[in-house]
């Protein structure tokens, strides 16, 4: 089974051909999206590019373009002093189904 590891948004992943990974927010309208791979591993060689194997493509389709992820709640509170603040955020995601690495 041949594996590779991209880069999207500053964050490495490890994907396989049927995989689905959900990374940051990709501002595209294709259908379809390609990346260069860091790393190939196969069942008997690996490769490792400096910075990416040359030749190397790793193409995904869009599944979800625009999702939202769970929500993150950061909560600062003093106690005895009636100091609280809370804050929330959620995190704008896209989800990739890995097609092929070549």
């Amino acid at each position: 089974m041949k594996k590779a590891v991209i880069v999207s948004g500053g964050v490495q992943h490890l994907v396989a051909e049927g995989d689905e990974i959900t990374v940051n927010l990709i501002d595209t309208d294709k259908k379809t999206v390609s990346f260069e791979a860091l790393m190939i591993v196969d069942g008997k060689s690996s490769q490792v590019g400096t910075p990416t194997v040359k030749g190397s493509e790793v193409k995904a389709s869009v599944v979800e373009a625009d999702k939202q992820g769970d929500k993150v709640v950061a909560i600062r509170y003093k106690s005895k002093k009636r100091v609280h603040k809370v804050r929330g955020h959620r995190q704008r995601l896209t989800t990739l189904k890995i097609t092929s690495i070549k």
